[in-house]
């Protein structure tokens, strides 16, 4: 008996003490830290020529402009366009991403960078060390063999622990300095919905491109990463050329971290803000911060059409899965609707508000993407690109079950519990 008693002891010795190096790497990675609550009135019309110009304000965006030429959100569409866009390239190829796995995407498209070096184009390559871990040395030997230049973001160091925390989440293709891929898309098969635990259908994602002047606001985006991990920039002329106007305003917000505050966070409130008749946002992992929670609330509460598109059952995260589904309550009672992609993972990241004006990129709405990633989200009013997502909308919530707040209260208990404990993590999520 003594010795229970004894191990009783340990055991709960053990738990507190695990207990508080847990809220310790909370505190040190700024889970207390004060945060914002946004108090914004007198916002300009989405459509007004002061709007891009207040949300450069608040948001710490960039003003450019650019042509949208592309929209694509089947996958095999949107790795098609890529390896196409790659082939075609002359000068220049610079990417960024953060996930990758190995399979046939990921040696598809090493043997279109490998080709393009070899002929003479200069390709350069970002890789989010993390994201990227279950790729193989060899990969990258063979790549780098073949005259790829390869950066890895924030490779862990004892100099700097906690630094390994920040990731870049960007993904993005820039082809001769003329054309520009964004999106939420990886390298991997997973995305055509093969992984180790199931197969479903291909996953749901999006990606735009574009052209004109934002082109070379986002090639100096990427050479700051290039740089960060040492690599050498090339200011030529090629790539850093004279402003080519023309197309829509577009806004570039390039968030970075460490930050208390949120610059894409301070985006997403201010056009719900703005928003007259709907908001329409796609995200996988819908953690939305307070400001968000209480801006598509009061949005709701003026009469504007809201509606969410995210993860269901068949996702790549589990346990976020139940925390996301842990925040459903207020907003399904305020009549907010709520649509889970059934066939596969709903990965896209994109947001549509009203009749023209449309958000995407990099970003999702949970606290990993606002607070600790490197993201990229592109912004702007145009009324053909916004039909086209509205398309997207469609084709997504026809595939989607629409939650009830009757289903949602019938949830089984060991889902509620593991959601909830999940909560605890969230600003890690």
């Amino acid at each position: 008996m003594e010795f229970l008693r004894g191990l009783t002891w340990l055991s709960s010795e053990l738990l507190l003490v695990l207990i508080f190096i847990l809220l310790f790497i909370l505190y040190l990675t700024g889970a207390f830290h004060k945060k914002i609550n946004y108090r914004i009135t007198d916002v300009p019309g989405l459509t007004e020529p002061d709007f891009p110009v207040a949300m450069m304000s608040v948001s710490n965006s960039l003003i450019t402009q650019g042509e949208f030429t592309n929209f694509w959100f089947e996958i095999e569409d949107i790795y098609t366009a890529r390896l196409e866009a790659i082939q075609r390239a002359q000068s220049t190829i610079h990417f960024e991403t953060f996930f990758m796995t190995p399979g046939r995407r990921a040696d598809e498209f090493a043997a279109a960078l490998a080709e393009r070096s070899q002929a003479g184009v200069e390709v350069l390559f970002i890789a989010d060390s993390l994201g990227v871990t279950t790729i193989s040395q060899d990969y990258w030997q063979k790549l780098k063999a073949a005259g790829v230049a390869v950066r890895f973001f924030h490779e862990f160091t004892w100099k700097a622990p906690l630094a390994y925390n920040i990731r870049t989440h960007r993904k993005l293709l820039l082809i001769d300095g003329e054309v520009a891929f964004v999106g939420g898309m990886g390298v991997s098969d997973h995305w055509d919905g093969v992984q180790k635990k199931e197969v479903t259908d291909p996953w749901l994602d999006l990606e735009v491109c574009f052209t004109g002047q934002i082109v070379v606001t986002l090639e100096g985006i990427f050479m700051q990463h290039w740089l960060y991990e040492g690599g050498v920039a090339s200011l030529r002329p090629k790539l850093f050329k004279s402003p080519v106007m023309g197309g829509a305003t577009v806004l570039v917000t390039p968030s970075s971290s460490p930050a208390a505050s949120s610059t894409v966070c301070a985006l997403f409130y201010t056009t719900f803000l703005a928003a007259t008749q709907r908001i329409w946002l796609a995200s996988p992992y819908f953690l939305p911060d307070h400001n968000a929670r209480q801006a598509l609330l009061a949005a709701k509460k003026r009469g504007i059409d809201v509606r969410i598109l995210t993860m269901g059952f068949h996702n790549d995260k589990k346990l976020i899965y139940y925390a996301v589904r842990e925040g459903y309550a207020k907003l399904l009672a305020a009549g907010i609707e709520i649509y889970e992609h059934q066939p596969s993972m709903m990965h896209a990241k994109v947001l549509l508000i009203d009749d023209n004006f449309v958000s995407t990129g990099s970003t999702n709405l949970d606290p990993r993407s606002l607070f600790h990633n490197d993201e990229l989200q592109l912004s702007l009013s145009e009324s053909e690109l916004a039909q086209l997502v509205e398309q997207f909308f469609a084709y997504g919530i026809s595939r989607s079950d629409r939650i009830t707040i009757t289903e949602w209260k019938a949830r089984p208990i060991w889902q509620r519990v593991l959601g909830w404990l999940t909560l605890f993590f969230r600003w890690q999520l």
